[in-house]
């Protein structure tokens, strides 16, 4: 992966496959778009895969960030632009995937959203919680962000190696931009016909043991204004369920049936 630049940009695999179609994946909170480590590789079995990174002091707005996610995509659509697009996003990124879905439809043939974040508002604490937060030094500030680890997702079910990774990731985030990253989910709103809108196939994933966010409602309550939309529910993952060993994005993807025709029988 490249090294992440003082704007948002993609992290490219080395292996490049312009032959396949393209997965663009938008991270969580951290923003790294170091995450989707324990995916990739069965990703790139059908896929060409970027993943967003967002510098740590990036503090721009939902349209900006959006509308520079579609730049980023349709620079790397210039030299094969008859490909199809796969948008993944998982929690503040599955927010951020709707924002860039609406703002390019024809760009996507498919949406995966993954514990979205869109739920935000139904846990106050957490929005009381980002009010005292700013008001921490750093260190307490880093402290905190530690103990949130057993909410943020299912360690038990994560190696070891990659709960590192997780606790890295959740460490870069300067304080000023996790309080402003959290004010966004706070304002964070999309109506019922902006969801209809969205006509291509939409999978919902969501972790019934989710400790963070009621991501199993909330998966729910999206679908009922997506037209094209399945549901997969995870019964024993955490919020940050792409870190663990037994999910599998691309075998998740091949059981809905999501996958397109020149890779589903790979």
């Amino acid at each position: 992966m490249v090294e992440v630049q003082s704007h948002p940009c993609f992290l490219t695999p080395k292996r490049l496959q312009p032959q396949y179609p393209l997965f663009v994946f938008l991270p969580g909170m951290d923003g790294t778009g170091q995450l989707l480590r324990t995916q990739t590789a069965g990703l790139e079995a059908g896929f060409d895969v970027r993943c967003l990174a967002i510098p740590p002091d990036d503090l721009t707005c939902w349209e900006v960030l959006s509308e520079r996610v579609v730049t980023l995509i349709q620079a790397e659509l210039m030299a094969t632009p008859e490909r199809s697009v796969y948008l993944c996003g998982e929690s503040f990124g599955a927010c951020l995937a709707m924002k860039v879905a609406l703002r390019a439809p024809e760009l996507f043939s498919q949406i995966i959203l993954v514990n979205p974040a869109s739920s935000f508002h139904r846990r106050p604490w957490i929005s009381w919680s980002s009010q005292i937060t700013r008001w921490l030094p750093e260190s307490m500030y880093q402290l905190s962000s530690v103990a949130l680890m057993p909410l943020l997702a299912s360690l038990s079910r994560i190696s070891e190696t990659d709960r590192q990774a997780f606790f890295e990731a959740i460490q870069s985030v300067p304080q000023k931009t996790s309080i402003w990253r959290l004010s966004l989910l706070n304002e964070f709103k999309i109506s019922e016909d902006e969801l209809g809108r969205l006509t291509q196939p939409v999978l919902l994933i969501g972790s019934a043991a989710d400790r963070l966010l009621p991501s199993l409602t909330e998966v729910h309550l999206l679908a009922r204004s997506l037209p094209n939309r399945k549901i997969v529910i995870l019964p024993f993952s955490g919020h940050a369920c792409l870190l663990e060993e037994k999910v599998n994005l691309y075998q998740i993807l091949r059981n809905q049936q999501c996958l397109p025709v020149q890779t589903a029988n790979l």
